[in-house]
């Protein structure tokens, strides 16, 4: 969690008030249980895994692999711009400074520390993270309690503390983009492999979960309190209602904010950086390239997230433009743990995600009845709104539409294969379940018990 939670979470507050609050941080935390229910049962098949594409290339093939790791990288770029966006936007708005020159200093001081200590330097600031969010909230909370005064006149026009069609859908929306879109993240993964034992993993994975709700409720909920303390008005950026409410608060909040928010931002970044720089080695150059390319080819394409940071995007629409990517691919990939569906391939999945993809267009160009339109829906180009079925519909038609793809592709390729092999005379063996990885059985070795070595 770095400091994009404080635009995105409240923004949320105050478009579907207490409701669409308390489903974004439930929404939020309960993806977290993924893990503990998917890892176990991957790395019994590829016990030397670390990442969820190293497994998909042993199932599906080289191609699929890359067409993941492809995936993965452009949400970890995404997220890469969200964070630092939030940090320019949170500098000006506390500030009054440019913040441009802070993220510049932040990009190069990451670099230079995830470079001397890999991956592992991440695990360190992981931990500095969580003791700082929980004494950033605790002091805000007690700042917030006393020196904002709730004008309960508010409360009833607002219409924020009734429960709305939005509220609603977003259980949806949110619980299925955030569950598919934690999957594209390899620090997630990493982190899950290096869990010592099964059990480990569920007890981290429950005590984060629980932490993580408990905590983007909290800053969800300045969203709507900014509304009913009168500090925001709907024709506002609802982004901003966090630090409108800081505004409120003594001085030395507000600096104590601002060292606290580097700080997190710092530890989300240079996560995101090992994520990717582990991803590309391993997926895109099979470890044949040595690290300092792979470091030098991340910095790069830092620059151009800076230029996109600068734009000052919405925070919560770029995460929800990740989340549908991840679930119009994923859902077909992960029907490949499931020893009913061997005879699935990468051609099927690939075709998938694509399909997916297509189906929010055809979804978006039939609601509008405009194609233009349709496109800009892929993207949500319109925000999220709390009337219609627009957004909701796009996070029903990437899955529906990736399984229909995934059924069509794989009724193609098994009836060309069958009448090529009529044609030339050789055995049609697409169905045979022999000619699966030797990876993709169950793993029988050492193991089994749960007892893993960290990786």
């Amino acid at each position: 969690m770095g400091s994009g939670i404080l635009f995105s979470y409240p923004e949320l507050g105050t478009i579907a008030g207490v409701q669409g609050s308390i489903t974004y941080a439930a929404c939020s935390a309960l993806p977290l249980m993924v893990f503990p229910l998917l890892a176990p049962i991957i790395r019994r098949r590829l016990p030397e895994g670390f990442i969820l594409t190293m497994w998909v290339c042993e199932r599906y093939g080289l191609i699929a692999s890359l067409y993941l790791s492809f995936l993965s990288l452009a949400t970890m770029f995404l997220f890469m711009v969200a964070e630092l966006s939030s940090l320019k936007q949170v500098i000006e708005a506390l500030t009054g400074l440019d913040g441009l020159p802070v993220v510049i200093v932040e990009v190069v001081v990451t670099s230079i520390y995830t470079a001397l200590g890999g991956f592992r330097v991440s695990f360190i600031t992981d931990n500095i993270q969580g003791a700082l969010i929980g004494v950033l909230i605790i002091i805000c909370a007690i700042a917030v309690g006393t020196s904002v005064s709730i004008d309960t006149s508010k409360i009833g026009p607002s219409g924020l503390a009734e429960p709305s069609l939005l509220g609603y859908q977003l259980i949806y929306i949110l619980l299925i983009g955030i569950v598919f879109s934690n999957l594209f993240l390899s620090g997630f993964w990493m982190r899950a492999f290096a869990s010592k034992t099964d059990k480990d993993l569920w007890i981290g994975c429950s005590i984060a979960s629980v932490c993580v709700f408990i905590i983007l409720l909290l800053v969800s909920s300045t969203g709507f309190i900014a509304a009913w303390a009168g500090v925001w008005t709907p024709e506002q950026y609802g982004g901003l209602a966090f630090f409108l409410l800081l505004e409120r608060l003594p001085a030395w909040v507000v600096g104590f904010v601002v060292v606290m928010v580097v700080v997190l931002s710092c530890a989300v970044f240079d996560s995101l950086q090992s994520a990717m720089v582990s991803t590309a080695s391993n997926d895109i150059f099979r470890n044949k390239l040595p690290l300092i390319y792979i470091r030098g080819m991340v910095v790069l394409v830092i620059v151009p997230v800076i230029v996109l940071a600068v734009k000052r995007p919405s925070i919560l629409q770029i995460y929800l433009i990740s989340n549908i990517f991840a679930t119009a691919a994923l859902p077909s990939i992960l029907l490949g743990l499931n020893n009913n569906f061997y005879f699935l391939n990468g051609f099927d999945v690939v075709c998938a995600g694509f399909g997916g993809m297509l189906s929010v267009f055809i979804f978006g160009a039939a609601y509008y009845g405009d194609a233009h339109k349709g496109a800009g829906l892929m993207i949500l180009k319109t925000g999220l709104y709390a009337n219609g079925w627009s957004v909701f519909g796009v996070f029903v038609a990437a899955p529906i539409g990736s399984l229909i793809f995934l059924t069509v592709a794989c009724i193609v390729r098994l009836s060309a294969t069958w009448i090529f092999c009529k044609v030339s005379g050789q055995p049609f063996s697409a169905l045979d379940k022999s000619i699966i990885s030797p990876h993709f059985q169950e793993y029988r070795g050492p193991g089994l018990d749960g007892d893993y070595k960290s990786v």
